[in-house]
């Protein structure tokens, strides 16, 4: 019981940290909006993780890092939820 929690806990906090991913993401269409309170709060939680990627060579003006941050916590939240069916 309390591991099924602790499993579901972990997927909505993998699930709100994808949403501000992806709100990081759209922020880099306007990059004034780094520029804002918001964008820097939200700067210094997502760059730490984004960093982990750092060996992800940009392609031109391309950059693959949150396309891979992504799939990572994708990967992680199916990996959890696949845990829990086990567990349960």
């Amino acid at each position: 019981m309390i591991l099924s929690m602790i499993f579901i806990i972990l997927s909505y906090v993998i699930q709100i940290y994808s949403y501000a991913l992806v709100i990081y993401i759209l922020m880099s269409w306007l990059p004034g909006l780094y520029h804002t309170w918001f964008g820097r709060e939200l700067g210094k939680i997502i760059e730490p993780y984004l960093a982990l990627f750092s060996f992800i060579k940009p392609l031109g003006i391309l950059d693959l890092r949150p396309l891979v941050a992504f799939f990572g916590l994708e990967a992680l939240s199916f990996a959890l939820a696949y845990l829990q069916a086990l567990v349960s």
